[in-house]
Protein backbone atom coordinates (compact mmCIF):
# COMPACT_ATOMS: atom_id res chain seq x y z
CA UNK A 1 0.00 0.00 0.00
CA UNK A 2 1.26 3.76 -0.68
CA UNK A 3 -0.48 6.92 -0.58
CA UNK A 4 0.91 10.30 -2.64
CA UNK A 5 -0.65 13.24 -1.47
CA UNK A 6 -0.81 17.05 -0.76
CA UNK A 7 1.64 17.20 -3.97
CA UNK A 8 3.27 20.49 -5.59
CA UNK A 9 5.25 21.38 -8.32
CA UNK A 10 7.36 24.26 -7.90
CA UNK A 11 9.75 26.60 -10.58
CA UNK A 12 8.37 26.02 -13.45
CA UNK A 13 8.72 28.86 -15.15
CA UNK A 14 11.82 30.08 -13.52
CA UNK A 15 13.59 26.44 -14.96
CA UNK A 16 12.56 26.99 -18.35
CA UNK A 17 13.61 30.84 -18.68
CA UNK A 18 17.39 29.33 -17.39
CA UNK A 19 16.73 26.98 -20.06
CA UNK A 20 16.74 30.06 -22.74
CA UNK A 21 19.77 31.23 -20.71
CA UNK A 22 22.46 29.56 -23.07
CA UNK A 23 21.84 30.91 -26.18
CA UNK A 24 19.76 34.39 -24.94
CA UNK A 25 16.66 33.16 -26.23
CA UNK A 26 14.30 34.57 -24.24
CA UNK A 27 12.30 36.21 -26.77
CA UNK A 28 10.82 32.84 -28.15
CA UNK A 29 9.29 31.82 -24.65
CA UNK A 30 6.28 31.03 -25.11
CA UNK A 31 4.86 30.04 -22.06
CA UNK A 32 2.01 31.58 -19.91
CA UNK A 33 -0.43 30.90 -16.33
CA UNK A 34 -3.95 29.94 -17.17
CA UNK A 35 -6.74 30.80 -15.34
CA UNK A 36 -6.74 28.38 -13.20
CA UNK A 37 -2.92 29.57 -11.90
CA UNK A 38 -1.06 26.90 -13.67
CA UNK A 39 1.82 27.47 -15.96
CA UNK A 40 1.64 26.03 -19.06
CA UNK A 41 4.31 25.66 -21.56
CA UNK A 42 4.14 26.88 -25.20
CA UNK A 43 5.32 25.17 -28.30
CA UNK A 44 8.30 26.90 -28.54
CA UNK A 45 9.07 26.01 -24.73
CA UNK A 46 7.92 22.82 -24.95
CA UNK A 47 10.10 21.87 -28.18
CA UNK A 48 13.29 23.10 -26.11
CA UNK A 49 12.31 21.03 -23.33
CA UNK A 50 11.98 18.13 -25.01
CA UNK A 51 15.09 18.23 -27.27
CA UNK A 52 17.22 19.43 -23.88
CA UNK A 53 15.47 16.44 -21.99
CA UNK A 54 16.15 14.15 -24.34
CA UNK A 55 19.83 15.26 -25.25
CA UNK A 56 21.32 13.72 -21.81
CA UNK A 57 21.99 15.25 -18.23
CA UNK A 58 24.88 17.64 -19.17
CA UNK A 59 22.13 19.33 -21.60
CA UNK A 60 18.92 18.86 -19.00
CA UNK A 61 20.48 20.98 -16.07
CA UNK A 62 16.66 23.40 -16.21
CA UNK A 63 14.71 20.12 -14.96
CA UNK A 64 17.00 19.97 -11.70
CA UNK A 65 15.00 23.38 -10.78
CA UNK A 66 11.53 21.66 -11.15
CA UNK A 67 11.01 20.83 -7.33
CA UNK A 68 8.38 18.72 -6.18
CA UNK A 69 6.82 17.70 -2.80
CA UNK A 70 4.84 15.27 -1.47
CA UNK A 71 3.68 13.48 1.49
CA UNK A 72 3.58 9.70 1.32
CA UNK A 73 2.04 6.92 3.10
CA UNK A 74 3.90 3.94 2.70
CA UNK A 75 5.22 0.56 4.89
CA UNK A 76 8.41 0.65 6.24
CA UNK A 77 9.82 -2.39 3.66
CA UNK A 78 8.99 0.49 1.36
CA UNK A 79 10.73 3.27 2.61
CA UNK A 80 14.58 1.13 3.36
CA UNK A 81 14.47 1.28 -0.47
CA UNK A 82 13.49 4.50 -1.04
CA UNK A 83 16.09 5.38 1.17
CA UNK A 84 18.29 4.51 -1.60
CA UNK A 85 18.41 7.86 -3.08
CA UNK A 86 20.10 10.71 -1.06
CA UNK A 87 21.26 13.31 -3.54
CA UNK A 88 18.56 16.03 -4.37
CA UNK A 89 16.07 14.26 -2.09
CA UNK A 90 14.65 15.40 1.64
CA UNK A 91 11.95 13.93 3.66
CA UNK A 92 10.63 14.75 7.41
CA UNK A 93 9.06 11.23 8.85
CA UNK A 94 6.47 10.97 11.36
CA UNK A 95 8.29 9.95 14.24
CA UNK A 96 8.07 5.99 15.52
CA UNK A 97 9.92 6.59 18.43
CA UNK A 98 8.32 9.41 19.96
CA UNK A 99 4.90 8.37 18.61
CA UNK A 100 4.54 4.83 18.11
CA UNK A 101 2.64 4.53 21.66
CA UNK A 102 -0.14 7.73 20.87
CA UNK A 103 -2.65 6.03 19.19
CA UNK A 104 -4.46 2.59 19.27
CA UNK A 105 -2.83 0.15 16.84
CA UNK A 106 -5.40 -1.08 13.92
CA UNK A 107 -4.87 -3.42 10.82
CA UNK A 108 -5.48 -0.08 9.08
CA UNK A 109 -1.83 0.84 9.92
CA UNK A 110 -0.23 -1.72 7.88
CA UNK A 111 0.19 -3.31 4.68
CA UNK A 112 -1.89 -5.89 4.38
CA UNK A 113 -3.08 -5.77 0.96
CA UNK A 114 -1.34 -8.93 -0.32
CA UNK A 115 -1.31 -10.95 2.39
CA UNK A 116 -3.41 -14.77 2.02
CA UNK A 117 -6.07 -15.05 4.91
CA UNK A 118 -3.94 -16.83 6.60
CA UNK A 119 -1.37 -14.35 7.27
CA UNK A 120 -3.45 -11.51 7.36
CA UNK A 121 -5.26 -13.79 10.46
CA UNK A 122 -1.65 -14.21 11.90
CA UNK A 123 -1.21 -10.44 11.18
CA UNK A 124 -4.23 -9.71 13.50
CA UNK A 125 -2.61 -11.56 16.29
CA UNK A 126 0.73 -9.58 15.95
CA UNK A 127 -1.73 -6.19 15.98
CA UNK A 128 -3.78 -7.18 19.27
CA UNK A 129 -0.17 -8.07 20.80
CA UNK A 130 1.33 -4.63 19.69
CA UNK A 131 -1.75 -2.74 21.44
CA UNK A 132 -1.69 -5.26 24.60
CA UNK A 133 1.64 -3.56 24.99
CA UNK A 134 0.61 -0.21 24.17
CA UNK A 135 -1.81 0.18 27.04
CA UNK A 136 0.28 -1.61 29.09
CA UNK A 137 3.29 1.19 28.55
CA UNK A 138 0.60 3.72 28.68
CA UNK A 139 0.31 2.72 32.36
CA UNK A 140 3.99 1.51 32.90
CA UNK A 141 6.04 3.72 31.12
CA UNK A 142 8.12 0.77 31.34
CA UNK A 143 11.41 0.93 28.74
CA UNK A 144 10.87 -2.68 28.77
CA UNK A 145 6.96 -2.27 27.18
CA UNK A 146 8.70 0.67 25.15
CA UNK A 147 11.41 -1.73 23.15
CA UNK A 148 8.95 -4.42 23.14
CA UNK A 149 6.93 -2.04 20.55
CA UNK A 150 10.09 -0.80 18.89
CA UNK A 151 11.16 -4.57 18.43
CA UNK A 152 7.82 -6.00 17.64
CA UNK A 153 7.21 -3.81 15.02
CA UNK A 154 6.33 -5.11 11.64
CA UNK A 155 7.91 -4.06 8.31
CA UNK A 156 4.31 -3.46 6.89
CA UNK A 157 3.98 -0.78 9.24
CA UNK A 158 2.60 2.50 7.25
CA UNK A 159 5.16 5.88 7.85
CA UNK A 160 4.41 9.17 6.06
CA UNK A 161 6.86 11.82 5.35
CA UNK A 162 7.00 14.38 3.50
CA UNK A 163 9.21 14.41 0.86
CA UNK A 164 10.75 16.91 -1.95
CA UNK A 165 12.77 15.92 -4.84
CA UNK A 166 13.54 17.91 -8.56
CA UNK A 167 12.64 16.01 -11.69
CA UNK A 168 16.45 15.37 -12.41
CA UNK A 169 16.03 12.40 -9.14
CA UNK A 170 12.62 11.55 -10.20
CA UNK A 171 13.80 10.26 -13.72
CA UNK A 172 16.69 8.35 -12.22
CA UNK A 173 14.28 6.75 -9.54
CA UNK A 174 11.39 6.15 -12.51
CA UNK A 175 14.18 3.86 -15.02
CA UNK A 176 15.47 2.29 -11.78
CA UNK A 177 12.74 1.21 -9.91
CA UNK A 178 9.56 1.13 -13.34
CA UNK A 179 10.03 -2.64 -12.91
CA UNK A 180 10.41 -3.29 -9.79
CA UNK A 181 8.17 -7.07 -8.15
CA UNK A 182 7.16 -4.34 -5.37
CA UNK A 183 3.22 -2.83 -6.35
CA UNK A 184 4.44 0.34 -4.17
CA UNK A 185 7.15 1.32 -7.29
CA UNK A 186 4.62 0.91 -10.03
CA UNK A 187 1.64 3.45 -8.09
CA UNK A 188 4.75 5.56 -7.44
CA UNK A 189 5.87 5.67 -11.06
CA UNK A 190 2.26 5.84 -12.41
CA UNK A 191 2.10 9.03 -10.03
CA UNK A 192 5.42 10.23 -11.70
CA UNK A 193 3.47 10.52 -15.28
CA UNK A 194 0.65 12.48 -13.47
CA UNK A 195 3.04 15.39 -12.84
CA UNK A 196 3.29 18.47 -14.70
CA UNK A 197 4.65 17.41 -18.37
CA UNK A 198 6.03 14.17 -16.41
CA UNK A 199 5.57 12.40 -19.79
CA UNK A 200 7.90 14.94 -22.07
CA UNK A 201 10.48 15.67 -19.30
CA UNK A 202 10.74 12.63 -16.74
CA UNK A 203 9.66 9.38 -19.01
CA UNK A 204 10.65 11.42 -21.93
CA UNK A 205 8.90 8.37 -24.81
CA UNK A 206 11.66 6.05 -22.67
CA UNK A 207 14.76 7.68 -23.76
Amino acid sequence: MIQLERTSVMNLENAIRGARNPMNSWNRSDSYYDENGAYILGPNDLDLAKRLRKAGSDHRKFVRQIFVSVDITAPLYWWKEYDTYKIATVANSCSTMHKIHSRQFTMDDFSCDHMTDGAKAFMQTVVDKLEETRLRYLETKSKEDWYDLIQLLPSSYNQMRTCSFNYETLINIYYARKDHKLAEWHTFCDWIKTLPYGEELIVAEGK
